[in-house]
């Protein structure tokens, strides 16, 4: 690729909610990719992770997907695992205090990071840092001059923290420490690039810049991308929302996730999550828009990109067969249980009580993720009555005949 097919590639999926800054950002990239092109030299990229948690889903995965094609473009990686600061936890995308963890629990978090993120990056070309290794020497002099530079009025307008001040909830004075040293990892690591989802724009952009201007380098460029929403399309990736997909799982589980989210949100997985190019995406999506591809048949596509990173081209292919031949040729077992369905009921109610779900809230769900289907037909709405009997099947494998 020239030089400008290559921004377009690392600028596919950014979400800056700013033009100008977006402009900023983009001839920023073609002018170091230019310089170092001239110079010879790699661009040093990176990307921090909190280990929080020691299981990834997809929407984890979006950041090291970037990496992935600077990487493929010849560049230095480095991951970065915020053991430093863990020890806070990041307020930007939370309207509470974190809960802090122990240096024990951070390392046994960090290790399973690690292991996952390498299903995506190469491990020979990857650089592993860890943030304690600077951060854990800075004084209180220091810290002083470091904070010099921001105000309390900017970290109290961001989102969050106004949404606590407004309730009188707290916000402590170590929350604010967070972004401080952020920069100070991007400063540390001489960084050309970083990169970050959209809840790391205060840290990456206005806190990143600023403190390596300060501290006489030449400032980072963010790459924000924007956040992958979960399989309902609507919301953020979350597995407390129950509408993740888990990378630790299995091809045909991870396929049959993809195909359930709702075409609206294909554009933002294409862009996100898969190693197309942009002339792929663009094809694929005015194929769809002109009616010579099905909506159906991309998502396919799509589903079967996911599960290849993954799991590789075959298991992904297997995959796509068990998929078809359950979902599309109506592959249903021949004995199941059969349930007498009453007068008036609504569909939330024959699920529960059938015993397909454990919960309405659970009913819901599924419902919601388009994960229950009616003679494969799928259903949509939870509280309407019950419209007829037929096979009656949540999920992959649960199945009940309705009479």
């Amino acid at each position: 690729m020239n030089i400008d097919q290559q921004v377009e590639y690392l600028m596919q999926g950014t979400a800056y909610g700013d033009k100008n800054l977006e402009e900023t950002m983009r001839n920023e990239l073609k002018e170091r990719l230019i310089l170092a092109e001239k110079e010879g030299r790699p661009l040093r990229i990176y990307t921090g992770y909190d280990p929080r948690k020691a299981d990834l889903h997809l929407g984890h995965t979006v950041t090291m997907r970037k990496m992935r094609q600077f990487q493929e473009l010849g560049h230095e990686i480095t991951f970065l695992i915020g053991n430093f600061t863990s020890l806070i936890g990041d307020p930007s995308d939370k309207d509470v205090l974190r809960p802090r963890l122990t240096a024990e629990e951070v390392e046994e978090n960090a290790q399973t990071y690690a292991a996952q993120a390498f299903r995506i990056l190469d491990p020979e070309k990857t650089k592993i840092r860890y943030n304690a290794e600077w951060l854990s020497k800075i004084d209180f002099v220091q810290l002083i001059q470091l904070a010099s530079n921001f105000t309390l009025q900017q970290f109290v307008s961001r989102e969050n923290f106004r949404q606590r001040w407004d309730k009188g909830d707290p916000i402590y004075l170590h929350e604010t420490f967070y972004s401080i040293m952020q920069a100070y990892d991007a400063y540390a690591l001489k960084t050309d690039i970083q990169i970050g989802g959209t809840d790391q724009l205060f840290n990456i952009v206005t806190a990143g810049r600023k403190l390596m201007t300060y501290l006489g380098e030449k400032p980072n460029i963010a790459i924000i991308l924007g956040i992958l929403p979960g399989t309902d399309g609507v919301v953020k990736m979350s597995k407390s929302l129950g509408n993740h997909i888990p990378i630790n799982t299995n091809a045909e589980d991870m396929y049959g996730k993809v195909m359930s989210i709702p075409d609206t949100a294909m554009g933002q997985f294409f862009r996100l999550v898969t190693r197309w190019k942009p002339d792929q995406i663009i094809a694929l999506e005015s194929g769809v828009a002109s009616g010579a591809v099905h909506p159906r048949d991309a998502k396919m596509q799509l589903s079967r990109e996911v599960v290849a990173t993954f799991y590789g081209e075959e298991e992904a292919l297997q995959a796509e067969t068990a998929f078809v031949s359950l979902f599309q040729k109506k592959d249903v077992p021949d004995e199941m249980p059969d349930f007498s369905l009453t007068k008036g009921a609504l569909i939330i109610d024959v699920l529960v009580d059938s015993g397909l779900v454990a919960s309405k809230s659970e009913g819901r769900r599924m419902i919601e993720q388009k994960g229950v289907r009616l003679d494969g037909e799928v259903l949509t709405d939870a509280m309407v009555e019950f419209p007829h009997p037929g096979v009656l099947q949540v999920g992959k494998r649960r199945f009940i005949r309705i009479q």
